[in-house]
């Protein structure tokens, strides 16, 4: 079942879903808001503002949801196109307005684009620091000449300000799982990068990794690209 498209469903047809939990590998689970994948330009923080102005040619929105930046994209008047590993978001942004939308998993990937956009956390898909270099490799060939990846993420260490750092693994490495109406999902690994290990993977793997935002509370905006 897919847990997460239920609550989206739910939220697009009531205005209103039932709690979406979000359990973690670290802590007691956490109230995931569902309106925040529904939100226009005009509540959409600074990170985001700053992530869409970079945006340039033909535009790939990687987990896009129910197309929120897609559509902010479109309107613009840019060839963006959405894909989300979810029939039901992939559905819904269509229903939304959406021209271009597909149920795709960004790995099976064989077109290239001028730039690969990955928000609210959307690198994490990657997983695991070891997933993301696998990433970074791949991605050489999905883009074309001076093209660029963007992806905001978050220094997570604060959640250890009271626990032990893990000893046996990354500690922005950790797992989710969504439950609503008391059906749970699977469990999927999430990556977390902070900026010196982005930048420290980044330049081993080839890429150029600018620092283009930072809101000061552990999240940032990062662009990379190819030496020319």
């Amino acid at each position: 079942m897919d847990v997460f498209g239920k609550a989206l469903t739910d939220y697009c047809q009531k205005g209103k879903a039932s709690t979406l939990w979000l359990h973690n590998s670290y802590d007691e689970p956490e109230e995931m808001p569902i309106d925040v994948f529904f939100r226009d330009e005009d509540d959409m923080p600074e990170l985001e503002h700053q992530a869409l102005a970079l945006c340039k040619g033909k535009i790939l929105d990687v987990g896009a949801g129910v197309g929120s930046h897609t559509l902010w994209l479109q309107q613009k008047g840019f060839d963006v196109t959405a894909i989300d590993i979810s029939e039901t978001a992939v559905e819904i942004m269509r229903n939304r307005g959406v021209k271009k939308a597909s149920v795709k998993d960004i790995f099976t990937l064989e077109q290239r684009y001028d730039t690969l956009l990955f928000m609210m956390n959307g690198i994490g898909l990657t997983g695991t620091l070891p997933g993301f270099v696998s990433f970074l490799a791949k991605a050489k060939t999905w883009i074309n000449p001076n093209g660029q990846l963007i992806f905001d993420s978050s220094n997570i260490s604060y959640l250890y300000d009271d626990l032990p750092m893990p000893k046996d693994h990354y500690f922005g490495e950790v797992s989710y799982c969504y439950e609503y109406q008391e059906q749970k999902g699977k469990w999927f690994n999430w990556l977390y990068l902070d900026q010196q290990t982005l930048l420290r993977t980044a330049k081993q793997c080839g890429w150029q990794c600018t620092i283009c935002y930072d809101d000061g509370e552990d999240q940032y905006l990062a662009k990379l690209t190819l030496p020319a």
